[in-house]
């Protein structure tokens, strides 16, 4: 799965072949058709396990501050700034896949858009642990502000301000919680 998921999130999902993933990863015709039965399949798997990457971060920022819920967010936002900031950082996989794969019918699709969901669910928990007066609205807030942060260093890394995106963000958090 690691090499498919590099490659997918390089590359593009539509723009990487099976046959190419299975050459790469060193991985048997016979046993990669015995775990996906179809591209679609893999890339729910690599949905899969973006987003338990994903919800993993989340869950480290609560471990690092555990009756800190602010920080919690603030260690969130330091962590995509972080990723942002990598020479190989090509935006966020849930948003790409979105983009390839615009059938909202089509498992790629959904799978996609439960990730963001559920992170964001958790982010709205984490505000509501927080005393965040209005938590769904903040964790929209910071969704779109994330989102647009994403794309904007996606096609312009050196458009990405991480200073005036945390100023941004510290301001609707410090307005809620």
């Amino acid at each position: 799965m690691q090499k498919a998921s590099d490659l997918f999130y390089q590359e593009g999902v539509r723009a990487v072949g099976i046959d190419r993933i299975i050459d790469e990863s060193g991985v048997a015709k016979a046993s990669f058709y015995r775990n996906f039965a179809s591209k679609d399949e893999l890339i729910v798997n690599y949905l899969e396990y973006r987003g338990d990457i994903t919800l993993e971060r989340l869950e480290e920022a609560e471990r690092l501050h555990p009756e800190a819920p602010k920080m919690q967010i603030f260690a969130m936002l330091d962590g995509l700034v972080e990723r942002i900031k990598q020479s190989d950082y090509r935006g966020c996989p849930f948003m790409n896949t979105v983009v390839e794969f615009p059938d909202e019918n089509h498992p790629a699709h959904q799978k996609a858009v439960e990730n963001r969901r559920n992170l964001w669910g958790k982010v709205e928990g984490i505000m509501r642990k927080g005393g965040a007066r209005n938590p769904e609205e903040l964790a929209a807030q910071l969704r779109m502000l994330c989102s647009g942060a994403i794309m904007v260093s996606y096609v312009d890394k050196s458009a990405f301000n991480q200073e005036y995106f945390i100023s941004a963000a510290r301001l609707l958090i410090e307005r809620q919680m």
